[in-house]
């Protein structure tokens, strides 16, 4: 994120839109630093609960492996959406393996509730790890008024800033005609 953007902490209405957007997306592009500096970035599918985004990779990855020595990631998600809805968000974060199995179980049980006609994870044995990405700063874009307009917010506790929310769509829009 840009380091002159106006970073304010997020509210209810902007969480709520930047919820409904990533729960309507299933592709992620993420970027890892490797450790040689250069930037390692790639398309993957994703399960979002709340604000905090799920992937699997394989466990010999070159990307578990980078995320293990420097867990800083970059993520972009992009969707469509109409007047003043948020159209995609850049969310800065950390990433950490998930090692405990009641947690997986959780997870494969939300992706099959959430898509019970498709199979596309189901994370476990020793070939794969499953990496939660928790986001630190997200970026929201809506279109206003024709153009673009962004909106950087802090995030703190990610878990607590969901809960009890209900999906309004122009909520980041409202947020972002004043800036």
């Amino acid at each position: 994120m840009s380091s002159t953007s106006r970073i304010t902490p997020i509210h209810g209405g902007a969480v709520a839109a930047i919820l409904k957007l990533l729960d309507s997306q299933k592709l992620m592009t993420l970027a890892v630093n490797r450790a040689d500096g250069r930037p390692q970035a790639a398309t993957l599918g994703y399960l979002n609960d709340g604000l905090n985004l799920y992937f699997v990779t394989a466990r010999d990855s070159e990307k578990l492996k980078n995320l293990t020595a420097d867990p800083r990631v970059g993520v972009a998600v992009r969707g469509v959406g109409e007047e003043g809805e948020a159209v995609g968000v850049s969310i800065d974060g950390r990433a950490e393996e998930v090692t405990d199995g009641d947690e997986v179980k959780r997870l494969n049980d939300l992706i099959i509730a959430r898509s019970p006609d498709i199979s596309p994870w189901a994370p476990g044995g020793d070939a794969v790890a499953v990496v939660k990405v928790i986001p630190e700063e997200i970026e929201a874009v809506a279109v206003v008024d024709g153009r673009s307009r962004a909106q950087t917010f802090s995030i703190g506790d990610s878990d607590a800033l969901v809960k009890g929310l209900s999906y309004e769509p122009s909520a980041v829009a409202l947020s972002l005609i004043h800036i």
